[in-house]
């Protein structure tokens, strides 16, 4: 009798659980951004009649949610669609006044080139033998990046001379960054 009902306790917890999945799926969970998928590609430069007017200083560059579950911060959809970079070429957070100062980055760029991090924080980090820094208006959107560990793909940023994009794997998150050589 004991293993009958053992039995038919697992298959309700189970059950339970395959019912949770699935109502977090239908109610825009974040099963769609991050979760080790990578972008195929970098996101396409902004149209001009698309450009949202950003605020200059990094303390009021927070972005909301396009979904319950997402995160608030710049990220890609599983359908490689990059939300939060419509800020366009003349974003004053992002100007530099000496673009690609230490050289342009010669890593692997793209969807076939992962990298993991080998220590830092937002003001220098590495890998591979290569330093990056992250520009101060996104500073709010990495406190949860893994700064020893976590998997990032770099892409061109086709708005924003002298910037690269990072992508975190992990959290399906991106930032931009300088490369320091």
């Amino acid at each position: 009798m004991r293993k009958p009902l053992a039995l038919l306790a697992i298959l309700c917890l189970f059950s339970y659980v395959a019912l949770a999945q699935g109502r977090e799926e239908k109610g825009g969970g974040a099963k769609d951004v991050g979760h080790g998928h990578i972008p195929s590609k970098g996101p396409a430069p902004v149209k001009p009649s698309a450009v949202r007017p950003q605020p200059a200083g990094p303390a009021e560059s927070r972005m909301q949610a396009d979904k319950p579950g997402h995160p608030e911060a710049p990220h890609v959809h599983s359908n490689n669609q990059w939300v939060g970079h419509d800020s366009g070429p003349n974003d004053p957070r992002y100007h530099l006044d000496h673009p690609f100062e230490h050289g342009k980055f010669t890593g692997g760029i793209g969807k076939g080139h992962v990298w993991r991090l080998t220590g830092g924080g937002p003001q220098r980090f590495g890998f591979g033998g290569f330093f990056f820094s992250v520009a101060p208006a996104d500073y709010g959107y990495c406190g949860d990046w893994l700064w020893d560990s976590d998997q990032i793909v770099i892409y061109d940023d086709p708005d924003h001379i002298g910037w690269y994009l990072a992508y975190n794997v992990r959290l399906g998150t991106y930032i931009h960054v300088e490369f320091l050589g």
